[in-house]
């Protein structure tokens, strides 16, 4: 697919969006999901014949809610019909009894921009800590795995530990093809999603050997759990730590830089790439890191944090424009400002410094990315702040009708076939 550097290369997705159950249906009278300043946006709501109970209707403005209305239609209606002056996100959120839907959309969004201006010694700070990290033995220890029946004797699979800064090892599976020569593969990073105990979270020897499989000659491929957690454990350890040691991580130390939990976690993954770009088979050029939500987040940081990044992979992506509050839109998940007001101008000392929004400006890599325009964890407006200031080439593809989780019934396999599948391609594509 054609991309144009510097510029956002927005995707055509579908005009409306109903649900199996639901008695109406959505529709917005842009496909892309994106207009202009003064550009007429309208969003429209058409009942079926058989509408028989009232819908409550919430429409949004930067994700805080502007209007309410409770309505049953018999006619088709215009819940959305304007010209906005300036850049903003809107969408229409419909309640039928206990089913939800909505559709959205964004104006000018070149112009949204981070919360937070950069600290002078972002950088600085970030090199710093890898500075010490390197000078820190790795200890890499490699463990053989059992790699599936079909893969015996063409890839090897290794439960990997790597010493890093902070409270726990980086932890991971590492995957690769046997008897590659030298110099002759890319490496591939996958990233996992938030929480603990669940099965996204967790290391997947399948999925790392997969992820090996790619490409004309396969590929390094590195599964990373973000938590630095041992690796293919009974289900009761991890959730001991959900409920325990990592209970509501994503707020914890907030009020220091090193007590931060994010500091680990990204130091983790500074030390896999370490570790990865030592390995004598890669090529020396490409670097893919894939992530969603949670780790969406970390592949941006990857890729501001390490210039050898080359590509990434971001699926709603998380952690980005943490002080979005300061100019009134909703920040991405985890939502520290948010969170913690109370520490006041404490936050402004530790934030920024983990802001995927802007560590994500210092990197050249090539960009696909996914943004759900009825996201409220990771919103639209804090991932175009991010992505805004990027000189590498972007591909965004804007979906009206996604959440944050992925689409479901009847507009799951539109989604699967426009936007999962290009995702699938271009990795494949990008490792040959």
């Amino acid at each position: 697919m054609k991309t144009t550097r510097g510029l956002l290369a927005v995707l055509f997705v579908a005009v409306a969006v109903m649900n199996a159950s639901a008695q109406f249906r959505l529709s917005i009278n842009n496909e892309t999901g994106i207009f202009e300043k003064g550009e007429n946006a309208v969003i429209t709501l058409t009942p079926d014949s058989g509408l028989v109970d009232t819908l409550q209707i919430r429409i949004y403005r930067n994700n805080q809610v502007v209007e309410r209305h409770k309505l049953l239609p018999d006619a088709p209606v215009n819940i959305v019909n304007g010209r906005f002056r300036e850049t903003c996100a809107i969408f229409v959120e419909v309640q039928q009894g206990r089913d939800t839907q909505g559709i959205g959309f964004v104006v000018a969004p070149g112009g949204f921009e981070p919360g937070y201006e950069e600290p002078d010694d972002l950088m600085e700070y970030w090199y710093e800590q890898k500075r010490e990290q390197s000078a820190l033995p790795m200890n890499a220890k490699l463990v053989p795995l059992q790699v599936p029946a079909q893969d015996r004797g063409k890839y090897v699979c290794y439960d990997l530990e790597l010493s890093a800064m902070g409270p726990r090892p980086a932890r991971g599976y590492f995957a690769k093809p046997v008897g590659a020569k030298k110099g002759s593969l890319p490496i591939v990073i996958l990233c996992r999603a938030a929480g603990v105990a669940g099965d996204w979270c967790r290391c997947q020897v399948g999925e790392c050997v997969g992820n090996a499989k790619k490409g004309t000659k396969g590929a390094l491929s590195l599964d990373l759990n973000a938590h630095g957690m041992l690796n293919g454990q009974p289900d009761e350890y991890y959730t001991d730590l959900e409920n325990g040691l990592l209970k509501d991580y994503s707020n914890q130390g907030v009020q220091s830089r090193e007590s931060y939990y994010f500091y680990g976690m990204y130091m983790r993954l500074l030390r896999a790439i370490e570790f990865m770009t030592q390995q004598p088979e890669w090529d020396g050029k490409r670097i893919l890191v894939i992530g969603e939500s949670q780790g969406g987040g970390q592949a941006a940081v990857a890729a501001g944090l390490d210039a050898r990044v080359s590509a990434v992979v971001l699926n709603v992506p998380a952690m980005f424009d943490f002080g979005a509050p300061k100019d009134g839109h909703r920040g991405g998940w985890p939502q520290p400002y948010e969170n913690n007001r109370s520490m006041g101008a404490r936050l402004d000392n530790v934030l920024p410094y983990f802001d995927a929004s802007l560590l994500i400006r210092h990197s050249k890599a090539d960009v696909i990315c996914e943004i759900g325009l009825i996201d409220m964890t990771c919103p639209a407006s804090a991932i175009f702040a991010g992505l805004n200031g990027m000189d590498g080439e972007k591909i965004i593809n804007t979906v009206p009708y996604r959440a944050h989780q992925w689409p479901s019934g009847e507009i799951r396999a539109e989604w699967e076939k426009k936007y999962l599948q290009q995702r699938l391609d271009y990795i494949d594509n990008y490792l040959k």
